[in-house]
Order: structure tokens, then C-alpha cells, then sequence
């Protein structure tokens, strides 16, 4: 992934972030801030994955990748 696609990826996130700071001002519905605040954790979670992946992309030898990889998403769904 490239600095592009994670410079996307955060705008993306800012979006919806400027997103629940409207329902905020606009007293929305809770229940709807919290679907939004949900989505944005997945969000983040995501784009984190991202970046560990890219620099173990290039740190770890080809052999110890997918075990790698496995152990890094065992610790983000922590």
C-alpha cells in the first residue's frame, strides 16, 4: 500500500470525523454517533494494520512473512 492509498485512507477517516462533530451540533440521535464512532475505530484499525504491515513488508525476510502477518493480526484484534 502506498503513502497515496494511507493518505486516502486518512481523509477518509477526517471525514467522518467531521461527520459526528455535525450529528453532535445537530443533537442527532445517539444510537447513530455511536453506529458512526464504530465505523471510525474499524477505520483506524484498519489503516493501523496498514502502516505495520508496510514496514514489515520491507523489514522481515520473505520466509517468516505470513507467520509474521499472522501474529500482527492477532494483536490488532486484541
Amino acid at each position: 500500500m502506498t503513502s497515496t492509498t494511507l493518505d486516502r485512507r486518512v481523509s477518509r477517516i477526517l471525514g467522518q470525523l467531521r461527520g459526528i462533530q455535525k450529528m453532535v451540533a445537530e443533537e442527532r440521535n445517539q444510537v447513530e454517533i455511536l453506529q458512526q464512532i464504530s465505523a471510525i475505530k474499524k477505520a483506524i484499525n484498519g489503516l493501523s494494520k496498514e502502516i505495520v504491515l508496510q514496514y514489515f513488508e520491507k523489514k522481515v525476510p520473505e520466509e517468516k512473512k505470513k507467520e509474521v502477518e499472522t501474529v500482527i493480526q492477532r494483536i490488532i484484534d486484541l
